[in-house]
């Protein structure tokens, strides 16, 4: 494990720098309001930090659609791991765990396991 792939962020320092540097470009960009003229299509455009305020009303709505859409469309953590194609001979071993029934089916030439 000591030669592990290192990714960029894997490093701390680099991940304050990405801080930084997005810290610097909101200040940048707000600063750069009250600099550059817009042309509005609407007069509530012109409000003070009105296009922050839409994006974090518009994200939080999303979140809390997507909180309540997950209610309906959660599935049980096991949803795709059912199979009642199993060939197995109970002869051999009468009781198997879920993960001595997934390694019994990738013993073929050719299938993966990996989790292996």
């Amino acid at each position: 494990m000591d030669n592990e792939k290192q990714h960029l962020f894997d490093d701390p320092k680099n991940v304050k720098r990405l801080l930084w540097f997005l810290y610097i470009s909101c200040a940048l960009l707000f600063a750069l309001d009250f600099v550059i003229h817009r042309h509005v299509a609407h007069s509530w455009e012109n409000l003070w930090g009105f296009y922050p305020i839409y994006g974090f009303v518009g994200c939080s709505i999303l979140v809390f659609v997507a909180t309540w859409m997950r209610t309906f469309l959660m599935r049980p953590e096991d949803y795709y791991d059912k199979d009642d194609s199993i060939d197995i001979d109970v002869k051999e071993s009468p009781v198997l765990t879920k993960r001595q029934v997934k390694d019994e089916q990738h013993t073929k030439l050719g299938d993966y396991d990996v989790d292996a």
